[in-house]
């Protein structure tokens, strides 16, 4: 039996009803959205009994801000990429459920809702989402303030694609693909990868989540460039990665990858890996089990519970 810590409490008191988190929803550009090809806003919300609701079509960007109401703010940050192979994202699920949750600990969240890849919208698709993360990393950063954070601790979890988007934007942070003259760091100060698409090789890649984000018939070059477990350097923010060892739809091997990876280059992270449960942890383990875990990395690495 797992042990009834406050966080598990918080959790519990959170999908019972819990009220009282403000929140906001932004535009993620302020002007014009780069990489973007002027086309009407298809996007739409439907109802899905899986996972309550599927947001698709996304053409306009934006940030969804938890800022908490309970709780005073611990100063820490995090942006939160919902996953959906990069055809749809899964916007409540692993959106605004998770947002709150974070809330209720005093930790503020913001929800990117990033362009899915089409070339009806962009005029590179395969670039827009991490265009989209950094804009997002830097928006929170240079309004740290406004949102009472420290610009220290922003960090950016991600569920599957969203865990691909989530890397990415933790090992390219050297290339501006927006931003180019700007001086803000683009570097998340941590990230939190939940059953993370990494690698988009032949073997162990999400052939699906590939072929949404580069084509049917990407270069291998561009292959590369997106495998993520190939871009860690010691630069690479510490990272907290948890995955399913049965998930039949994005191996194991790619949470795998990624932290022997991060070993290899001296980065600090950890690894949980349960013996079973879906992709996108639906039945096990239970939410409250891998929240307590990552909100235990995250004290352990003195990203919360230190103030502003």
């Amino acid at each position: 039996m797992h042990r009834l810590t406050p966080c598990f409490l918080i959790v519990v008191m959170l999908f019972s009803g819990a009220r009282g988190v403000a929140q906001r929803y932004m535009r993620l550009y302020p002007g014009i959205i780069p990489n973007a090809i002027e086309a009407p806003d298809k996007e739409t919300l439907t109802a899905n009994a899986t996972v309550d609701s599927l947001t698709s079509h996304v053409s306009i960007p934006g940030l969804t801000v938890f800022l908490p109401k309970q709780t005073r703010p611990d100063g820490t940050a995090v942006i939160i990429c919902p996953g959906g192979g990069y055809g749809t994202l899964l916007t409540k699920r692993e959106g605004s459920d998770v947002a709150r949750a974070f809330n209720q600990l005093g930790i503020t969240a913001f929800v990117l809702k990033y362009r899915l890849p089409d070339s009806h919208i962009m005029k590179n698709p395969a670039f827009g989402p991490i265009q989209d993360a950094q804009q997002a990393i830097k928006t929170v950063r240079e309004r740290a303030k406004e949102f009472d954070i420290n610009p220290n601790r922003i960090g950016i979890m991600g569920f599957s694609a969203g865990g691909h988007l989530a890397s990415t934007a933790g090992t390219h942070f050297d290339t501006r693909y927006i931003d180019k003259a700007g001086n803000t760091s683009l570097r998340p100060d941590f990230m939190i990868l939940i059953n993370p698409v990494i690698s988009f090789n032949d073997s162990t890649g999400h052939i699906g989540s590939r072929d949404n984000l580069l084509g049917k018939n990407p270069s291998p070059e561009i292959i590369r460039l997106f495998s993520t477990e190939l871009q860690v350097s010691a630069a690479t923010p510490p990272a907290f990665l948890t995955h399913s060892g049965a998930d039949v739809v994005v191996p194991v091997s790619n949470s795998i990858s990624f932290y022997n990876a991060m070993q290899q280059n001296g980065v600090k992270g950890a690894l949980h890996i349960y013996s079973r449960g879906e992709h996108g942890f639906l039945t096990y383990p239970p939410f409250q089990v891998w929240f307590e875990d990552v909100i235990e990395w995250m004290r352990s690495e003195y990203l919360i519970g230190m103030g502003n």
